[in-house]
């Protein structure tokens, strides 16, 4: 019983959306609220509910509980799912693929929300047919359901098995990954125009910028003087001949 207690209160969780229903009765209108909830520990465990009440709290409070009760343990490899799935509900279809670390969740927001929480943090997906929230959710969880490790199927099967493309790609993959939390991902240097700058000597460039301007009134004004000089002795010329 402590245990189930201790798991409860390290589960989080994120409403997905929430919804008003309204019936019209002989004073009025009575309205109603729908609340459909995610929880998860973000160590592989999700699982959702759907709650309804005359209060929004209250209908999340009740989603909550019954999300609790329907967790299900996906399995993992490293950061992300182990191969590629695809799960349907009504006009819905979720398609889920496995990425490299440091992809990220390429998703909308109510994936987003469910993967997240479940702890999956790289991943490639794409949505087919109906986009409706109640839809979308429960055909992820149907791909969820459909996932298997490479140990399960060998299990079944009564075979062995090597290692998956999957797993080395991710473990190509982690070489690019940064050691410390504090270092970011390595990847190509761009070096391109770094030569053609530095002969030039621009802005900015190895080779030195451009050298300041003079003083406005400095040698511009003995130019001027110059040659409006040169331009008298010219004009001057024809009249004395």
């Amino acid at each position: 019983m402590h245990e189930l207690a201790e798991q409860s209160s390290q589960m989080d969780s994120t409403t997905i959306a929430v919804g008003r229903t309204s019936a019209t009765v002989k004073g009025g209108r009575r309205f109603s609220f729908g609340a459909l909830v995610v929880v998860g520990d973000r160590r592989g465990k999700v699982g959702f509910g759907y709650g309804k009440s005359n209060e929004v709290p209250n209908a999340v409070e009740k989603a909550q509980k019954y999300a609790k009760r329907s967790l299900v343990s996906i399995p993992m490899i490293g950061t992300t799912i182990p191969h590629e799935v695809e799960g349907t509900f009504s006009a819905s279809k979720v398609r889920l693929i496995p990425a490299a670390p440091g992809t990220g969740v390429v998703a909308g927001g109510t994936v987003r929300s469910i993967l997240e929480i479940a702890g999956v943090t790289d991943c490639l997906t794409k949505c087919y047919g109906s986009t409706n929230k109640t839809n979308t959710v429960k055909a992820v969880f149907d791909a969820l359901k459909r996932l298997r490790t490479a140990d399960q199927v060998a299990a079944l099967r009564g075979v062995k098995m090597e290692s998956t493309r999957i797993e080395s790609l991710i473990e190509k993959g982690k070489r690019y990954m940064p050691v410390s939390t504090g270092e970011k991902a390595r990847g190509p240097v761009n070096t391109i125009g770094q030569e053609r700058r530095g002969g030039r000597g621009g802005r900015g460039g190895p080779g030195g910028g451009r050298g300041g301007r003079g003083p406005r009134g400095g040698q511009g004004g003995e130019g001027g003087s110059a040659g409006g000089g040169s331009g008298a002795s010219e004009g001057a010329a024809p009249q004395g001949a």
